[in-house]
């Protein structure tokens, strides 16, 4: 590939990721509520997710996927589940306020393996996202003369792209939940929290 098929890759994935879906409103809304310190795991399985769905457009497994369909659906559904479940723990999570700079509400429990199942679900059961690697790309680049080389380079670029946007999403998050300083204000960050992952979670489910 040259080098100029790699900035158009780079572009779209910019756009395409950029653009807030049911993935940035779960990652976005569980920072607000709990804090930035435990959503690593969830941005891993986010990047991971990604990469899978790139290495299938790739190895020409389009049709593959078509056939296993139900698998992705049952990873969707079982990644819907969780986010509901994360939802209600917000939106009943009790209230403590600490000192400046330090999490302002406990941990809800949530273990580093059940965050990245839970993002690693959210981009698999993702339309966008399937969208975009079955259907989108192949009219950006010529799958069929990826190399590995290429692979390798279409893999960076997309690890660098969307860890830009994503780490972007969540230090604008963090600055947003520093503001709130009060029991009250926390209280209807976490409940404001709670629908927006709510509505990710519909947003999967319904398509």
């Amino acid at each position: 590939m040259e080098l100029s098929g790699f900035a158009i890759f780079a572009l779209a994935l910019l756009i395409a990721a950029g653009s807030p879906g049911p993935s940035i409103a779960a990652l976005v809304a569980r920072v607000i509520s709990r804090g930035w310190r435990d959503v690593a795991p969830f941005l891993v399985a986010m990047w991971v997710g990604e990469l899978i769905w790139l290495s299938l457009a790739i190895a020409g497994l389009s049709a593959l996927a078509e056939t296993f369909h139900w698998v992705f659906v049952a990873v969707k559904y079982l990644g819907v589940g969780y986010l509901a479940w994360l939802a209600w723990k917000m939106w009943t999570s009790p209230i403590s306020i600490q000192e400046q700079g330090q999490d302002q509400t406990p941990s809800s429990g949530s273990g580093p393996f059940r965050m990245f199942w839970a993002g690693l679900a959210v981009t698999l059961g993702n339309p966008k996202i399937m969208v975009f690697y079955l259907a989108l790309l192949p009219t950006i680049i010529d799958l069929a003369a990826v190399t590995l080389a290429d692979f390798s380079m279409l893999a960076m670029v997309t690890l660098v792209v969307l860890a830009a946007i994503d780490i972007g999403y969540v230090v604008l998050a963090a600055k947003v939940r520093v503001l709130l300083r009060t029991p009250t204000a926390m209280r209807v960050a976490n409940r404001v929290s709670a629908a927006v992952m709510g509505a990710a979670a519909a947003a999967i489910a319904s398509r």
